[in-house]
This record gives structure tokens, sequence and C-alpha cells, in this order.
């Protein structure tokens, strides 16, 4: 499934498209929506963010349009003139200054006063989003050191989108893995060192994995390892999905274990702490 790299580049994407332009048309196939179609018409798309795994079309007049794609939703951009080529079910559509988005496949729709997001059922349960709320290295330290998170193994912590927002499973393996750290490793167990790695890994591996479409490894491995025969996908991690091959930084094989239900690759000689 996508994780807040992929979902913030989706709603980038949606930015492009809509923002700064004025709905000149919206269609929506929950009549609980389709009743509020006036008050979003001749209104300007200020900005598209997401949180999580939820997109947030803001409107000028301060109504925001969450919507979530939960497994099978997908949003498609195309021309007003231009209908996707698709089988899918349509649940929503915008059409601003004659450039259309198309919500496909997803259930999980509703309108909201921007004031009132906070009291949203899933987004109340949402720690910071790393790539939206311009998380620092401090406040990660801050929600690790935490009493409702200190105690917790990192390999169940990370996934927890109470924590920070944003981290999924190949994340997960790769933040650990630049960190240095085990998953059995708990925030008030570390040194000061360790802290300020896990929190630096936590905010470059997400970030070089938004700018660079879900690519995490270092620039110099990646091309050893594709003049290695490696295929272009597992060339684009450090550890994640590498089990039975070795270890980029030292040689040992990555292992796969299973940890809070999800699988997680590991290297046995540069996270054994």
């Amino acid at each position: 499934m996508p994780e807040g790299p992929e979902i913030r580049r989706a709603a980038d994407r949606l930015h492009e498209q809509l923002a700064g332009r004025q709905l000149e048309s919206a269609w929506f196939a929950f009549p609980e929506l389709a009743s509020e179609v006036d008050s979003l018409v001749g209104r300007r798309v200020t900005a598209v963010d997401s949180w999580g795994k939820a997109l947030l079309i803001r409107f000028e007049h301060g109504l925001v349009l969450y919507s979530h794609n939960q497994l099978y939703g997908v949003w498609k951009l195309h021309d007003e003139e231009r209908e996707p080529d698709t089988k899918r079910s349509l649940r929503v559509r915008l059409t601003a200054e004659g450039r259309s988005a198309s919500l496909y496949s997803a259930s999980d729709v509703s309108l909201w006063e921007a004031g009132r997001l906070g009291d949203h059922p899933f987004l109340s349960r949402l720690g910071p989003d790393l790539l939206t709320h311009g998380v620092s290295r401090g406040q990660v330290v801050t929600r690790l050191l935490d009493s409702a998170f200190h105690r917790r193994g990192l390999g169940g912590l990370l996934l927890d989108q109470a924590f920070l927002a944003g981290i999924g499973n190949y994340l997960r393996s790769e933040i650990l893995f630049f960190a240095g750290l085990s998953y059995t490793a708990r925030p008030r167990e570390l040194t000061d060192e360790a802290m300020e790695r896990l929190a630096q890994a936590i905010l470059r591996v997400t970030h070089q994995a938004y700018v660079q479409a879900g690519v995490t490894n270092r620039g110099e491995w990646a091309t050893l390892a594709r003049r290695r025969g490696e295929s272009p996908r597992l060339s684009r991690f450090a550890v994640f999905e590498r089990s039975g091959l070795p270890c980029h930084a030292c040689g040992s094989i990555i292992e796969r274990v299973t940890v809070a239900s999800r699988r997680l690759y590991r290297c046995p000689a540069c996270q054994s702490h």
C-alpha cells in the first residue's frame, strides 16, 4: 500500500491540477455531499495537502473535502472533455477552469469546516504528518520520549500513525537500518547519540522517499546493485525486500522477520542493538 511519500505526491498532483482555480462544477455519488454542491461551485481551490493517507482539498471559504483512498480508491486527473479510460466506479468529480479530478472506487469522502478537522474520527487519531506539518528533529525526539510511546519497541511504534503519520512498512525497515537500530530497541533505552540518529533517519528517509518517488537507497549503493544485476526495484532500497542478499554496508546477509504482523528487513550486523 502507498505510504506517506506516495500520498503526498498524489496531493501535489491534485494541487497542480486544481489549486488557484475556481470550481466550475462538482459531482458526488454520495447524497449527503450532492446536496453541498452549491456551496462549492464558484469557490476557488486554495490548496491540496495530505495527512497520513488522507487527501485534503481546501477551498477559499474554509471548507475542506476529505478523502481516503482505502485499498482501491484512486484520483485520476484529466481535461474536462476527456473521460478517463477506466471501469472503476466514479465517486467524485471536481472541475476547475477546464481541469478535472475524478475519484474512483473510494467510499470514505466527507466535507468539513477547516476548523473542525481535528474532530474527524480518522484525523483525530493521527500524529503530525512528516511531510505536511513541518515536523522538526526536535519534535520527533519529543514524541519519541512521550510517555505514550517511549516504552514501545521501535518495530511496532514506527507503524503507529498516532506517533507520526506517514511511515509505513518499507519506510520502517529503511529508517531502522539507516539509524543502525534493532526493531526491539525502545526509545527510553536509547543513548542521546542513537536518539539523534533515529530522529534524523525518520526525517531524511521519509523526505528522500518523497523527493525520489519511493527510493530510499544511497545513490552509490543503488548503482553498484544494478551493476551486479539486481532489479531496479531491489536497488531502490537499502534493506527492504532484500532478504538473502548482502548488506550494502557490511556484506552480511539481510534477514526478514515479522514484527507487528508485517514483514521487516534488517541487517543483523549493522542493527545488532
